[in-house]
């Protein structure tokens, strides 16, 4: 039976950002995806310039209105990301919840975008939305460590820490949690990264069992627009077909985020020159020339099991 997805994201005409960088992905994995755009932009942010449009609460409503008086308003997921908007964003708890209550295994996989080292690029008014009505509704989210020391309000210093953290979410909903990237420090060393995750499953007893994992991933020296996006849709798949193995899962969703960034940076500088700088138009994502890799990803990051 096909595997239906709402996702609720902002839409780019050029590049792959939002929905674009979601949709593609899991359609290429077997997934109906209806998609609402948030906003329609000629181009992403980091640009110079964009024109475009944003899609208010009650235009979303009104287009989820006419889903649902045509009676296909059946998900298995809904998906969200990038909103600057609070109406927006209640809007969207709302129909989660209805959907979820037409359908109580429905999994609501959620970008929490607040900001990133140390500060916040939404309205701070989003933070007390995403804390007390969307994390609470949520299945899975991929925070990254600003964003989780912000919905918890505990900081991060230590792994100790972040199992804490990653402990803390879990109990105000989700089940699933993925600190995308640290600042903690790589056992690999300053050139990479550390992603941690925490699933709890249900036991056949009632009780629930948590796995954790940490991943080291290479840093790369680029900027790029919609990364995120295509995470959350990767691991929404990988944890889909993995349901109950968050390291296979984070180990497909990074493997695919590498093939895709490593073929973007190649392709960027080859265009770009020797000694140049690559420009946003030349680090759009390679999503199309990278859909080998995104159906079958060749594992190239291995997620260690931690026994805490």
């Amino acid at each position: 039976m096909e595997c239906r997805v709402l996702s609720i994201q902002s839409h780019v005409v050029r590049g792959y950002v939002g929905n674009k960088s979601a949709s593609f992905p899991l359609q290429v994995l077997g997934f109906e995806v209806d998609s609402i755009n948030s906003v329609q932009f000629s181009n992403h942010t980091g640009y110079s310039h964009w024109k475009g449009q944003v899609l208010t609460a009650d235009e979303l409503h009104v287009l989820y209105e006419g889903i649902k008086l045509n009676n296909v308003h059946h998900y298995d997921y809904v998906l969200t990301g990038y909103t600057r908007d609070t109406s927006f964003l209640e809007m969207v708890v709302d129909i989660v919840q209805e959907l979820k209550r037409a359908n109580p295994n429905l999994v609501y996989v959620c970008d929490p975008v607040l900001g990133d080292h140390g500060s916040m690029y939404v309205p701070e008014n989003l933070h007390p939305v995403y804390k007390n009505k969307v994390v609470p509704v949520a299945d899975i989210i991929t925070p990254n460590q600003f964003e989780a020391e912000l919905l918890t309000g505990k900081n991060i210093s230590t792994e100790k820490d972040a199992v804490e953290v990653m402990d803390l979410l879990h109990k105000m909903g989700p089940d699933t949690v993925v600190i995308t990237s640290s600042d903690l420090p790589s056992r690999l060393g300053d050139r990479f990264l550390v992603s941690l995750g925490s699933q709890r499953t249900l036991m056949p007893d009632g009780t629930k069992s948590t796995q954790r994992v940490r991943m080291e991933i290479p840093k790369v020296d680029a900027v790029f627009v919609g990364t995120g996006d295509l995470f959350a849709a990767m691991l929404l798949a990988w944890t889909h077909h993995y349901p109950n193995d968050l390291k296979t899962a984070c180990e497909k969703t990074f493997s695919v985020m590498h093939h895709v960034i490593k073929r973007t940076i190649s392709y960027a500088h080859d265009l770009a020159g020797p000694g140049r700088k690559p420009s946003p138009p030349q680090l759009e994502l390679r999503m199309v020339q990278s859909k080998a890799d995104i159906e079958d990803p060749a594992i190239v990051m291995e997620a260690t099991v931690l026994n805490l």
